[in-house]
């Protein structure tokens, strides 16, 4: 009895198994997470926010994460090749951003790599374009799914939790840049 018993949460554990790598195998190979938002004031004054890896401070959702996260800034202090490390509690993890490329006032391309908690590589992209009296600020990162991650994905919606982390920080810069 206890041999069928343990041979059928066998064959039950193998088939969940089987299920989760059947939906993670049928994932796409590359994801692109990306939010928007209109902010009233002139593209070079949000530019400037987040082309200088200094003035994230005061408007990253993830600086307020992990507030004694380890942070430090090597190269030029804004623009291409801008570097910020990180390393932090769980919710941050650890990595670095390099700035690939800064068009002034109107995209900043960021190469983000991820150390911890998994290894990946990730680009980040900001853009602004004049509307009127406003902004259009979209914020965009596009890479790779490896398979860890589309079995993650199974699990987890990764455009809510990021995408979530991009609105709030949108809705920062908004009150930073329209003050």
């Amino acid at each position: 009895m206890i041999r069928k018993i343990a041979i059928s949460a066998a064959g039950l554990l193998a088939a969940a198994v089987a299920v989760v790598l059947v939906l993670a195998a049928g994932k796409p190979d590359t994801f692109r997470i990306q939010r928007a938002a209109s902010i009233k004031a002139p593209p070079e004054k949000i530019f400037a926010l987040i082309n200088d890896f200094g003035r994230w401070g005061a408007w990253s959702p993830y600086e307020k994460k992990d507030p004694a996260m380890k942070r430090s800034r090597s190269g030029p202090a804004a623009g291409k090749g801008a570097v910020y490390a990180w390393e932090g509690n769980g919710e941050v993890g650890a990595g670095r951003m390099v700035i690939a490329d800064s068009a002034p006032p109107s995209r900043v391309t960021i190469n983000l790599e991820f150390i911890r908690p998994l290894e990946v590589s990730n680009v980040v992209e900001f853009t602004m374009e004049p509307r009127g009296d406003s902004t259009h600020v979209t914020w965009a990162m596009h890479g790779p799914s490896p398979f860890i991650s589309k079995i993650m994905q199974v699990f987890f919606d990764m455009d809510s939790m990021v995408g979530g982390d991009f609105e709030a920080g949108l809705a920062s810069l908004k009150t930073l840049a329209e003050t």
